[in-house]
């Protein structure tokens, strides 16, 4: 089975233009998909309805924030304004806990033509769901949004398992203490059933080893940014007998890469990769 994970980032650029972050992932051809910032516009486009409609992908959304999307933006060839993480983007507006930056406040009365919807995490699946369930993490003092674990039991030709979904918070907004819910709650699913962990961890590996012990890691590759990635920041990774058997990532139009690994089970214990 395949398992994707794509930050897809409303499906806009920082800029808010329209990308092909949907459509990849789609080419992609996933048997479990983990979205990261999947929209679902009040009026206008539903990813949780395109996923079901066009991949026939079942699953849940746990809406993280109210937010306002540009898709009438312009800008120069890069994927968002270069000083965006300090004065804030220009595709995707979140007031509903913190007010917009000075910049963002004329950027945003400059583009009236904003639609309105949820923000959150999506877990999407093609196999048998046999339970699910969305975890509120609550929402960390310095971040806009806030967070969710998504746990679902699923079973392939025969053999269940758990997947869980998470979009986690940068280190400097308190991720330690955001996985430290995750752990507790983890520890609580099935022993006895192998689980992959997936989502954009907004954390290197080497952290995630100190928050999330016991972990093996089962795709490897560069995800962010993602023109010219450097780093790895979204994460697969398993507990039991997993086997990864093709793993990479790819651009598709987000600001992460797209990761994926083709994974089987066995009977003996995986060697950890990492």
């Amino acid at each position: 089975m395949r398992v994707v994970t794509f930050n897809l980032h409303a499906g806009v650029d920082g800029w808010g233009r329209p990308t092909r972050a949907l459509d990849h992932l789609a080419s992609l051809g996933p048997d479990i998909a983990i979205c990261p910032e999947t929209w679902r516009g009040d009026d206008g486009t539903d990813f949780v309805a395109h996923l079901r409609e066009t991949l026939g992908l079942e699953g849940a959304f746990a809406p993280l924030a109210r937010a306002e999307r540009v898709t009438t933006g312009h800008g120069p060839a890069r994927w968002q304004p270069l000083l965006a993480h300090v004065t804030g983007e220009r595709g995707l507006y979140f007031r509903e806990h913190r007010e917009l930056t000075t910049r963002q406040r004329r950027h945003r009365h400059a583009r009236p033509d904003v639609e309105t919807g949820e923000w959150g995490l999506g877990l999407f699946t093609s196999l048998p769901i046999h339970a699910l369930d969305v975890i509120p993490l609550g929402r960390l003092p310095r971040e806009k949004v806030r967070r969710a674990l998504i746990v679902a039991e699923l079973s392939d030709q025969g053999q269940h398992f758990h997947v869980a979904a998470i979009h986690g918070a940068h280190l400097s907004h308190g991720s330690p203490v955001l996985y430290r819910r995750v752990a507790r709650h983890l520890a609580a699913v099935s022993p006895t059933l192998p689980v992959v962990l997936g989502g954009d961890f907004n954390s290197w590996r080497p952290l995630l080893r100190l928050m999330l012990p016991g972990w093996t890691t089962l795709a490897r590759a560069r995800t962010w940014p993602a023109a010219h990635p450097h780093s790895q920041i979204d994460h697969l990774l398993g507990r039991g007998p997993w086997r990864a058997q093709h793993a990479g990532a790819s651009d598709g139009g987000s600001d992460h890469r797209a990761l994926f690994v083709d994974l089987a089970l066995d009977d003996v214990p995986v060697i950890a990769l990492g």
